[in-house]
């Protein structure tokens, strides 16, 4: 229902365990990380990328945002900090509670 309502009918949903489930798909124009990702994920998805194309990882743990800086000028990418904070009640009044921070690495291929 997400992929009629969002205007990507033929979008076509692969399970497998990455990065081994990349080998058999085409070359995308974009990849989203979203969470445990690792070195042989980051790389085989870069790999995979088409020329042109933008990969998007996010982090939250801080293994996967030291795999984010290290890999950030080999890919020439940017990175970007993201917080959040949501109301919640404190007592008989309200408060703004941080979530965790997410760190963002966004990077386009030559």
């Amino acid at each position: 229902r997400n992929a009629l309502a969002l205007g990507v009918p033929g979008l076509r949903v692969v399970q497998a365990r990455a990065p081994d489930g990349l080998a058999a798909l085409p070359a995308p124009d974009a990849v989203f990380i979203g969470g445990g990702c690792d070195a042989a994920v980051l790389d085989a998805a870069w790999d995979a990328l088409k020329p042109g194309g933008r990969l998007v990882a996010n982090a939250v743990t801080v293994e996967t945002e030291a795999l984010l800086l290290a890999s950030h000028a080999r890919l020439g990418a940017r990175l970007a900090r993201l917080g959040v904070e949501r109301l919640d009640a404190v007592g008989t009044r309200h408060a703004f509670r941080p979530s965790m921070t997410v760190t963002q690495l966004v990077a386009c291929k030559p």
